[in-house]
């Protein structure tokens, strides 16, 4: 599909910044997702959490928490 918009220049930068913000708040969200999963890995090692995290599985619709071979994951619900 092809066509043309007009908007305000004004408005054009501030929707280029609102992406580059977006990316930059994803790679954060990432980041903080990982460390994450290392901490609760850590966890794992140290004292039995699979039921806080089945009970946190069962009350959160946003995500979830796997884990495998020791490591946790966290997976986010589409």
């Amino acid at each position: 599909m092809n066509g043309s918009v007009t908007i305000a220049l004004k408005d054009f930068d501030d929707l280029r910044k609102a992406s580059e913000d977006t990316a930059k708040l994803k790679e954060r969200l990432l980041r903080a997702t990982k460390e994450l999963e290392v901490f609760l890995s850590f966890l794992c090692t140290r004292e039995h959490i699979k039921e806080y995290v089945e009970e946190f599985n069962a009350q959160s619709t946003t995500s979830s928490i796997v884990i495998e071979d020791g490591r946790a994951k966290i997976k986010l619900n589409a």
